[in-house]
């Protein structure tokens, strides 16, 4: 792309006095040449030029001192008008320096001194013009009121578009902040599901594992077929483990979603409770027909609450009675599971864990509620409450 070359704004702005300053001299010059003036620009030591000169070339600094420079400008035009030099145009200065006043000011303070500046300004000028002959030439005095105005006005305009454009921008960024830090909201909530899901599958899996591979070690020289079924249950565990963390973790790699396996719900309790039961397990299940279809995310989160529950028992307690209660109500569904523990030994799982802090976790991102702990009898139970209308965070 062709980049447009441009002059350095100190550059620019010391071109400008220059021409100004030009503009101011030879356009008073010749605007009286051949006229009787009161006074000449030579008068007390050439104070006419001077006043031009200064007023012209001051300009060079008007963006980095605006206030200043008005006073200079404005201060040369009084001496200047005051001491009756010749009309011309020495005001092109003290215009450019009031314009730049509002445009490069802060707003209601620039106002202030321009108002009050042209208000003396114009004051100075009438009385200035008060004996001028003949009459009209007097319309010079309201041009150069009626342009200060003026400049005043388009400086004034021109502030107000760079602040409108500059919050414009901040706006504009600040909203591409937003949209990045909810991105990197979404992209943590997402990892923290997937982390969740991980946990879920992965611990319940080698907890079956683990169980299985202890009773093939302990019965494989002496019942070789109940080591068979073991070796078969682990396979099996293994499977379906893989094929959940395939599921899981394919949301990684692309977004094409055939041939992914649904996240697992109610409808693979079953197999949950018979991989339980194969790890010694006894495990009786009481579920009510729900009388609409549950929403997938109650019914993931119901399925994960019943899995880290069974879960736990496996790795805390070992063979025991375990029972599980789903109960689908019109407004929430209710889940139970509770086991007899060993005896009177009750051995609850760590309440700062991922497990009951995860189970936990995905209650609430549902607008539910769940409670875990010993049984006043032995064992434990994990009680969950699940709306089927969330009303938790969405993820």
């Amino acid at each position: 792309m062709k980049q447009s070359w441009r002059l350095p704004v100190a550059v620019q702005d010391a071109l400008i006095a220059l021409f100004i300053t030009v503009m101011q001299v030879q356009g008073t010059i010749v605007r009286n040449a051949g006229e009787v003036v009161p006074r000449p620009l030579t008068d007390l030591g050439d104070l006419g030029y001077v006043l031009l000169v200064v007023s012209g070339l001051v300009v060079a600094v008007r963006r980095r001192w605006p206030v200043p420079v008005f006073v200079v400008t404005a201060l040369a035009s009084l001496v200047y008008y005051v001491l009756d030099f010749p009309d011309g145009p020495g005001w092109l200065g003290l215009f450019l320096a009031l314009y730049t006043l509002a445009a490069y000011g802060d707003g209601r303070r620039s106002l202030v001194i321009a108002g009050v500046g042209v208000a003396v300004l114009s004051a100075v000028w009438l009385v200035a013009a008060a004996d001028v002959e003949p009459r009209a030439a007097i319309g010079w005095v309201y041009f150069r009121i009626g342009a200060s105005v003026m400049s005043v006005a388009l400086g004034e305009s021109v502030r107000s578009r760079q602040v409108i454009a500059a919050d414009a921008q901040r706006r504009a960024e600040l909203a591409e902040r937003t949209r990045e830090e909810e991105a990197r909201a979404r992209v943590d909530a997402e990892r923290l599901r997937i982390a969740r899901e991980v946990h879920d599958t992965v611990a319940h899996a080698i907890a079956i594992i683990n169980v299985q591979s202890g009773v093939t070690a302990h019965v494989l020289d002496k019942r070789p077929d109940v080591a068979r079924e073991a070796l078969r249950a682990i396979e099996q565990t293994s499977s379906r483990a893989l094929r959940e963390m395939r599921a899981i973790l394919g949301v990684l790699r692309d977004d094409d979603e055939e041939g992914r396996e649904p996240y697992p719900g109610l409808e693979q309790v079953g197999e949950l409770v018979a991989k339980a039961r194969a790890a010694g397990l006894d495990v009786e299940v009481q579920e009510s027909s729900p009388a609409t279809p549950l929403p997938s995310a109650v019914g993931g989160a119901a399925y994960r609450i019943v899995q880290e529950s069974i879960t736990n028992v496996v790795r805390h307690v070992g063979p025991t009675r375990v029972t599980v209660v789903l109960d689908p109500g019109p407004e929430a569904l209710e889940v139970r599971v509770t086991d007899e523990g060993r005896g009177t030994v009750v051995e609850p799982p760590d309440e700062s864990g991922r497990g009951i802090v995860g189970m936990r976790e995905r209650c609430r991102l549902l607008g539910g509620e769940l409670a875990a702990g010993p049984r006043p009898g032995g064992g434990f139970e994990v009680r969950a409450r699940l709306p089927l209308a969330p009303t938790g965070v969405r993820l």
